[in-house]
């Protein structure tokens, strides 16, 4: 039998063998059987060494001819089972939109940014700035330059961690209060403040205590301000927080960066000052800690503490939250679990 013919019986099988095939696999398979490097038309074409000179070119050009259209007829074939395939999978995968969507849960503020962003907007609506700093600060803004030297006492009750052995993560937001100080201008107006922010001490947690916690402080530096100015502030901020009706009180105490010193305590918000198991039957309930700005904070900032005079007072929102929601373990604030925190809805 001639080249010619066998190679026109080949490329016959192989076109059967094509359109009788199911898959892409089955395709290759053919196209490697046939022509491949060890393929039945390259077997033929070997004994072309048999072949005389004149009919070699004839017989090449059958034999291109053959692969050309055995190449098409594959490629045809496995272009339509390709297209098969993906019309099968998306058929099957096909989404029926008539179907109800899933609801996707809208998310919310954590409940201690909710207190402080509405703190932040009270104080904002008073002529405030809101002023932040970094989480890792120097031993002497932390401590001396709220008047805390070293080995003061009430040192102890601010432990914390310290990176270095002057530098360590802060424990109030009052070194922020420091720095503000000492660069502000009087001559274009009073200092009016507040630096909220975590703050960290070295403490062992309990349901009311925590090693991380927040804390907003507050202050305001210019001529004549007094005591009532300080008074008329906390009372605006506890009626915001806890209710239009309450009332404050002021207890003398000590606090290094102010003299006086005062603790602040709200008309109980369960009871209305009756007495009960909220405010431990006095009627009250501790909220923050305030006073006059001691003279030497003012001085070490180089400000003229004969001219100048005013008030701070630092609040934990962590406390303000657990009071005002009742919530009876701080640690649940920082646990993550939705089950408690979809509880606190940012209301309008």
């Amino acid at each position: 039998m001639e080249i010619t013919e066998q190679l026109a019986l080949i490329l016959e099988k192989a076109v059967s063998e094509a359109n009788q095939a199911e898959s892409v696999k089955e395709i290759e398979a053919i196209r490697v059987s046939y022509l491949g490097k060890k393929g039945e038309i390259t077997s033929v074409l070997k004994g072309m060494k048999d072949v005389s000179p004149q009919e070699r070119p004839i017989i090449g050009k059958k034999a291109n001819e053959v692969r050309d259209e055995l190449t098409a007829v594959l490629q045809r074939k496995k272009a339509r089972l390709e297209k098969e395939a993906l019309d099968l999978k998306l058929e099957s995968e096909t989404i029926d939109v008539t179907l109800p969507g899933r609801q996707v849960s809208k998310g919310q503020s954590h409940v201690l940014t909710q207190i402080m962003e509405e703190i932040e907007d009270l104080f904002l609506g008073m002529g405030y700035q809101i002023i932040e700093g970094s989480e890792v600060e120097s031993d002497y803004y932390n401590f001396e330059r709220v008047n805390l030297p070293q080995n003061h006492p009430a040192r102890d009750m601010q432990d914390t961690f310290y990176i270095t052995s002057d530098v360590l993560l802060r424990t109030h937001t009052s070194p922020i209060q420091a720095r503000t100080l000492e660069n502000h201008d009087f001559s274009k107006g009073p200092l009016k403040m507040i630096s909220p922010g975590k703050v960290y001490r070295r403490d062992t947690d309990d349901a009311t205590h925590s090693h991380q916690f927040h804390q907003i402080e507050g202050m305001v530096i210019d001529e004549n301000i007094t005591m009532a100015d300080l008074k008329g502030t906390l009372e605006l901020l506890a009626r915001k927080m806890f209710g239009e009706d309450r009332e404050i009180r002021l207890r003398p105490s000590y606090f290094p960066f102010t003299e006086p010193s005062v603790e602040v305590d709200v008309s109980c918000f369960k009871c209305g000052g009756q007495g009960c198991n909220v405010c431990k039957k006095t009627g009250w309930i501790e909220i923050l800690g305030a006073g006059m700005t001691h003279p030497n904070v003012l001085e070490m900032s180089g400000v003229d503490s004969s001219k100048y005079g005013g008030f701070a007072f630092g609040l934990g929102p962590d406390r303000i939250a657990m009071l005002k929601y009742g919530v009876d373990d701080i640690r649940n604030f920082y646990l993550n679990d939705q089950r408690f925190l979809k509880q606190f809805k940012r209301k309008g």
